[in-house]
């Protein structure tokens, strides 16, 4: 509180020179800028020696010291008429203690004077402490917010031309906002008003002490109610990824409330309160603001820090969640943390960004990595999608969702693609985006790029397997995994359609294959449409022949899996279109001259219907075969000749 002067003795002579250098004689400049009122009309004698009169009747009244005083708490709650007839007392003063040096007069009206005005300082002091902390709902970041935009003008103004009820005040604070909003905006005119008057008279210190003392903790327990804490480096160390996971997710979603609400709100209320002087306002919201905007973004900082150690590619998502929340609020950050008292916030900031986005671009060339020295020598027996397929694609489709906030875009554009970029063009073509303003070039060329570069680890996985057909099975599901991963995520929209028909062409190629290497030498048992007519013992042997290879072939292909439902019936029917019209033709033309013989039955196994029903249990991982079906399944097993017994309709 503002210390009462006890007692003061000096001369005429030197009351000038002592008094101007008095706290309230060193804010001239500050009060002379206050708006245009009829209290600003030059002082006569007779004016001095109202004002002294009329401050020393008000005034005392609220000296606890007083035989006047009058025992309310507080003065603003008690009678806003009286408050203003205060704050206009104080004014007033002020300028009569001006007045009095300038004319040089006697001396104990200036020690009157400066004894009154220290009275008036505590009194204001007091009350506005008391207004701060007793007002803590009407000063939250929402309503500050609404009150910043209601009304620039001065409340000093309200306060001296005014003497109406308060509904009138409440009625130039704005029609159209809430009875609580129109509260807060009393409160933030109170503040307001105090810290003007205590400023313009030398007292700006002891206000502010008061203001810094409330707010700071207001703002420290808000953060702490959005769960940020201070973190020691060496414990933060220690935590595991899943703890610091869910510290991201929270961290994300409180800092976004931090800065845009509770430090913009502060900054507004401080500007506001303040704003009789810039440099005090801001040495006040430095005062408040600083370390917890350090406390606030010491988590990311932590984070980059640790990653930029230990880098892990499947972390690269939250790195991303903080690196695209950061940048998100960048523009309130600048403008919140805009003095230079509080650039080291700003600096820890962009510092965080810096390393985010190296230790993003680490974790890529990590998993380009990760890829090419995967070698791992387990694959599916039956020619399934591969784990590393299902992982590299799951990661691919998740990072391209970042693509659409332009983080990945941005730090790819900073960090382009130098690796084999001649093999690169000669495999993609970046797709032309209908937002020219988006530069997702290098996010394409990259992906791209990855996608490459499994594409690649997957044909090496291929050659794992003995029989050539179950590799081209195995490149057949991989690359319909690849292509349905990227038709159904926003890979498609990086990537381009050109991408996608290309490797969709790539994919039937290899459909084309695995017929060729899996069912070649079954056609070929049968004669060529050119061929002379076979004789009967021909015939007998052509037909031993194609049901050898048939049934050798389909127990080799019946372990064979094709996971997508569509390809798989594709695949069938496209066998059975060579297949069986060729068998149907050379069935119906050589079994009447094999009639006569005894063993036809042995000798002619597969009716044509009947291979077909074989064929259309293809690529289920086993024969699949039902009712009289499952008798020729077990003879195709078991017999070392392949010759198994008729399937009757």
């Amino acid at each position: 509180m503002v210390k009462m002067a006890k007692s003061v003795t000096f001369s005429t002579s030197s009351s000038t020179s002592n008094l101007s250098s008095h706290p309230s004689f060193t804010s001239l400049a500050s009060f002379n800028s206050l708006p245009a009122s009829p209290l600003n009309q030059p002082f006569s004698q007779s004016m001095m020696e109202e004002a002294l009169e009329s401050a020393e009747l008000i005034i005392k009244k609220w000296d606890p010291n007083s035989q006047s005083y009058t025992k309310i708490i507080s003065l603003f709650r008690h009678s806003r008429k009286q408050a203003k007839e205060f704050i206009r007392c104080v004014r007033d003063l002020r300028r009569a203690m001006h007045f009095l040096v300038s004319q040089a007069s006697k001396s104990d009206k200036l020690v009157l004077a400066q004894n009154l005005m220290q009275i008036g300082m505590s009194t204001l002091e007091k009350e506005f402490f008391q207004i701060l902390s007793s007002n803590r709902d009407h000063l939250d970041p929402d309503s500050v917010s609404v009150q910043s935009t209601i009304s620039s003008n001065s409340e000093f103004e309200v306060y001296m031309e005014y003497d109406e009820d308060d509904d009138d005040e409440l009625k130039k604070a704005g029609e159209s906002i809430s009875q609580v909003e129109k509260a807060s905006a009393l409160v933030m005119s109170d503040l307001k008003v105090i810290a003007e008057t205590m400023i313009c008279c030398g007292y700006g210190k002891e206000c502010i002490k008061s203001y810094q003392l409330i707010r700071k903790s207001i703002v420290d327990e808000g953060l702490h109610l959005l769960g940020i804490e201070k973190v020691k480096t060496s414990h933060f160390q220690k935590m595991d990824w899943h703890v610091l996971e869910h510290m991201i997710k929270n961290w994300v979603k409180a800092a976004k409330i931090g800065v845009t609400t509770l430090f913009r709100g502060e900054k507004l209320l401080c500007d506001h309160v303040f704003s009789a002087s810039v440099t005090i306002g801001q040495s006040c919201f430095n005062q408040i603001a600083k370390e917890a905007g350090l406390n606030l973004f010491m988590l990311p900082e932590l984070v980059a820090n640790k990653e930029k150690k230990q880098h892990h590619h499947e972390r690269i998502f939250k790195l991303m969640d903080l690196y695209a929340a950061i940048s998100d609020l960048w523009p309130d950050i600048e403008m919140i943390f805009s003095f230079d008292s509080l650039a080291s916030v700003k600096t820890l900031v962009l510092s965080t960004l810096k390393k985010l986005k190296d230790s993003i671009h680490t974790c890529l060339k990590e998993f380009e990595t990760m890829i090419h020295k995967d070698s791992s020598k387990e694959i599916s027996p039956e020619g399934g999608v591969h784990k590393l397929t299902r992982t590299t694609m799951s990661f691919l489709s998740l990072l391209s969702e970042y693509s659409r906030v332009h983080v990945l875009s941005e730090i790819l554009t900073e960090h382009p693609l130098k690796t084999n970029t001649r093999l690169l063009e000669s495999y993609f073509t970046a797709p032309i985006l209908e937002d020219e303003h988006v530069n997702n070039h290098a996010c394409s060329v990259h992906l791209a790029w990855l996608i490459l570069v499994f594409l690649c680890k997957l044909d090496t996985k291929a050659e794992s397997y003995n029989d050539v057909s179950l590799s081209y099975i195995f490149l057949v599901n991989n690359m319909q995994f690849v292509a349905d991963t990227v038709r159904s995520s926003h890979l498609k929209n990086i990537l381009g359609d050109d991408w996608l028909t290309k490797h969709e062409a790539k994919l039937k190629s290899y459909a084309e294959k695995y017929e060729k290497t899996a069912w070649a030498n079954v056609l070929v048992s049968l004669p060529s449409k050119t061929s002379a007519k076979l004789s009967p013992e021909e015939a007998t042997t052509c037909f031993k022949r194609f049901h050898a290879a048939f049934a050798g072939a389909y127990l080799k292909q019946s372990s064979c899996v094709i996971v997508d439902a569509k390809l798989r019936d594709e695949l069938k029917v496209s066998i059975v279109k060579k297949l069986v019209p060729e068998y149907r033709e050379f069935y119906e033309k050589y079994l009447a001259m094999l009639r006569q013989d005894r063993n036809i039955e042995m000798l002619v196994s597969f009716k044509p219907d009947n291979l077909e029903n074989y064929l259309s249990d293809l690529f289920h991982g086993t024969p699949m075969l039902s009712g009289s079906s499952h008798s020729a399944s077990s003879s195709l097993s078991s017999t070392s000749c392949f010759s198994i017994g008729c399937v009757k309709n």
